[in-house]
């Protein structure tokens, strides 16, 4: 078939990635079209309307500190709902509650000396929070980088790695032998030390939503699945062909590295969240509930935190579980662990959905770059929070960093055919 060819770009990919890459090409006067395979924008931030509740794929949360999401999101207009800051925990040795004592001291009192950790360690987490709280990112970035788990164990005792920052920092990195990278954890608890977590009130998939809105009428065309790419352009699944000058692959990793075979993919880690509609609110605040025992990661009364998401009014819970094999979790197993952390009845609670992620997040292992070139050939890009962080943070500046170089490139190209003539 005979290419289109109306375009500068194509973006290949609808997720937060492509869809900055698009909004900055945009503004800078390229002709821009996204293509996204499914029936919608927001790639692994998807928010879907089960029965009547509105279910995040995976549990998700929004941080307001990240410098892209101030930069591109209107954060009035998502009428965000904040959680708690800090969490519960909850095992064997009880339930003690994580606060940050600077926004919620009343909140504070597990965290005298002895209650959820000897008193050394409170005052190495007070310092490690103050450092990572004040330091410039830019400074955190380019320190030294060995595993979280090599950076945590120099720092606090075995116990208070074991039973508190592991099981919660297996919920954000979705691994628990803390081999991520230490700088990406100093990252993180930076952003959340100086952010807010919250939940937009209708659902994740509201924040790609926004940026899509953005873009020009008809520049986003879904249900159009890249076959592969051309000399060209790029092929479709029903073949047509898209002739652009340049094309960015803004997939998750596997489709990336399937676009373009020279890419090196990383590792992805793994989860399942289950959600559960309960008659009653097991724990009635907005706030994050982790297993310390590492049965489960996490669990939240999700209507807590965005009354709205429930249809009926049953408390809606959501609970997350490393891995998402085929066998995936035995929900009866779940559902009584969940008796167990939240110490009610959980029988009577109805089973709504699962979503199994096997590329929930790529793997950061130390050493970690934080940060790759996006070029991918000539007139190839490659952009998604696997070629920075996996995080929100990542992807969009991931998605900014390929814009920057597609117009640093474009510049380059006019030039020499002015030059030429």
């Amino acid at each position: 078939m005979r290419p289109q060819t109306d375009v500068d770009v194509i973006v290949v990919g609808a997720g937060l990635a492509g869809l900055a890459c698009a909004q900055d090409l945009t503004a800078e006067g390229l002709r821009v079209r996204v293509l996204e395979g499914s029936d919608a924008v927001g790639g692994r931030m998807r928010t879907d309307l089960v029965r009547g509740f509105r279910l995040d794929r995976g549990f998700q949360v929004f941080n307001t500190a990240y410098p892209q999401v101030r930069r591109r999101i209107d954060l009035r207009a998502l009428r965000l709902r904040p959680f708690t800051p800090g969490f519960v925990l909850a095992g064997k040795r009880g339930r003690f509650r994580f606060a940050d004592p600077t926004r919620r001291p009343d909140l504070a009192a597990d965290l005298l000396p002895g209650r959820l950790a000897p008193a050394r360690d409170m005052i190495a987490l007070g310092l490690l929070s103050a450092r990572d709280m004040v330091l410039p990112a830019a400074v955190l970035r380019h320190g030294a980088d060995v595993t979280a788990a090599r950076a945590l164990a120099a720092a606090f005792s075995a116990g208070t790695v074991d039973s508190v920052l592991r099981p919660f920092l297996a919920g954000v990195f979705l691994e628990d032998d803390l081999e991520t990278s230490s700088r990406m954890f100093h990252l993180v608890w930076r952003s959340m030390l100086r952010g807010t977590l919250c939940l937009p009130a209708e659902g994740i998939g509201a924040v790609p939503a926004q940026l899509a809105g953005r873009l020009p009428p008809g520049a986003v065309r879904l249900e159009t699945r890249v076959a592969d790419l051309t000399d060209g352009g790029v092929r479709l699944a029903d073949g047509t062909e898209h002739a652009a000058p340049v094309v960015v692959v803004a997939t998750e990793p596997a489709e990336a590295g399937r676009l373009l075979p020279a890419l090196e993919v990383p590792a992805t880690r793994a989860v399942t969240t289950l959600y559960h509609a309960a008659p009653a609110s097991p724990l009635r605040e907005p706030t994050l509930l982790v297993d310390s025992d590492r049965v489960l990661l996490n669990s939240v009364v999700l209507s807590e935190v965005v009354p709205g998401c429930s249809g009926d009014g049953r408390s809606l819970v959501s609970t997350s579980v490393l891995g998402a094999g085929a066998d995936g979790p035995d929900e009866a197993v779940v559902r009584g662990r969940l008796a167990e952390l939240y110490e009610t009845d959980t029988a009577d609670w109805e089973h709504l959905a699962d979503y199994r992620i096997p590329a929930a997040l790529p793997a950061m292992p130390a050493p970690h770059p934080l940060s790759r070139s996006t070029r991918a050939g000539v007139g190839r890009y490659v952009c998604g929070d696997h070629r920075a962080t996996g995080s929100v943070q990542g992807a969009l500046a991931s998605g900014a960093r390929a814009a920057r170089e597609v117009l640093t490139d474009w510049d380059a190209r006019v030039r020499a055919e002015a030059a030429a003539r």
